[in-house]
């Protein structure tokens, strides 16, 4: 199983960038994926999942409106635009073979990925 981030890097407030997570190792359209991220000093966070088949996606209450998560089951790969970021949003952003929720418990296994470091500043 292998996931690998892209995209991240340093935008100022207000800007946009898109992540994208590459796959393979599994049936990727087979499941559910999310999007978790971590501030500095702080726990991980989950931000949004989607599912299988792209009908059903959610998103933590601190993105919604500003974050659209899809994914390309032709090329296996997850996707995460985020518009309008704030300072806030400044964190390590991990996709992972997992369908997670506003109550899941989150602990970094080999289903994720390496992370990719997103930094908003002026």
């Amino acid at each position: 199983v292998q996931l690998v981030e892209s995209g991240g890097g340093l935008v100022q407030p207000g800007g946009s960038l898109r992540l994208s997570c590459t796959t393979s190792g599994f049936i990727f359209s087979n499941v559910g994926m999310s999007w978790v991220r971590q501030a500095p000093g702080k726990e991980f966070e989950w931000v949004s999942s989607i599912s299988s088949a792209s009908r059903t996606t959610d998103y933590a209450d601190a993105v919604k409106g500003r974050f659209t998560i899809s994914r390309d089951n032709a090329k296996n790969t997850l996707f995460l635009q985020m518009n309008s970021l704030k300072p806030e949003d400044t964190a390590v952003y991990y996709c992972a073979w997992a369908r997670y929720n506003r109550n899941s418990p989150l602990q970094r296994t080999s289903s994720w990925g390496q992370g990719t470091q997103v930094t908003v500043s002026s």
